[in-house]
């Protein structure tokens, strides 16, 4: 059993930067693929990052590579999400989830373990 939650968002200006982190309950945390997905108002849940369990494969939305940045630290229980750069578009619910895979870490249906999610709003 794990339980995640997600903290750091807020309201930032676009080109601005947010951290978030996904704090995790658990004494497997450190066996867990953790992805970040996004939800914006009326539109499907999205992959965002994922990270393997020991943090060395990492994958990233083509919309946020090169943007967004993925790690973790297993000795804390906690995994971040380093956003730079941010656009209008970025806005939305973000959620950390947690799940056994990593052969297809893009799908949120892998997912066991999901977070209550925090508010990101780029303002233009």
């Amino acid at each position: 059993q794990v339980q995640l939650v997600e903290s750091g968002g807020g309201l930032v200006q676009a080109g601005g930067s947010l951290r978030l982190s996904c704090a995790a309950s658990g004494r497997t945390f450190s066996t867990y693929t953790i992805g970040w997905f996004r939800q914006a108002p009326r539109k499907e849940r999205e992959f965002v990052a994922a990270i393997s369990w020991s943090g060395a494969d990492t994958n990233y939305a083509d919309s946020v590579k090169g943007r967004f940045t993925i790690s973790r630290d297993n000795a804390k229980n906690t995994l971040y999400l380093q956003m730079n750069s941010l656009k209008s578009e970025d806005t939305a619910v973000y959620y950390c989830a947690a799940g056994l895979r990593w052969s297809d870490y893009y799908n949120s249906g892998m997912y066991d373990y999901w977070g209550e999610g925090t508010q990101v709003t780029v303002s233009s």
